[in-house]
């Protein structure tokens, strides 16, 4: 009894998967591979409308800080391991 009910769940998940498949038709696409669609009421251009991101400036010059801070930690780390051999991951241990 569990067989079988297993074997025809099965059979419907199967078909279930096999028609969301087959839903789209890809007619609309505009070469081939390209095919992605914008919901409708999505704009055409993204700037001043509701899904502009609309990034701060201090918050992406706090990225660009922290990049220049983990650069210039890791030239002190190879600096030193290109002096003397030996690997400090700790900047502070190294006194540069």
């Amino acid at each position: 009894m569990k067989k079988t009910i297993l074997t025809v769940l099965g059979g419907v998940m199967g078909m279930v998967l096999a028609g969301s498949a087959q839903a789209y038709s890809g007619t609309n696409c505009k070469e081939p591979g390209v095919c992605w669609e914008p919901k409708p009421g999505y704009p055409e251009k993204i700037a001043g409308s509701r899904y502009d991101p609309k990034h701060d400036p201090k918050e992406l010059d706090k990225q660009r800080q922290a990049l220049e801070g983990m650069d210039k930690r890791n030239r002190l780390r190879w600096q030193h391991f290109r002096k003397t051999g030996k690997f400090v991951y700790d900047v502070d241990e190294i006194g540069g």
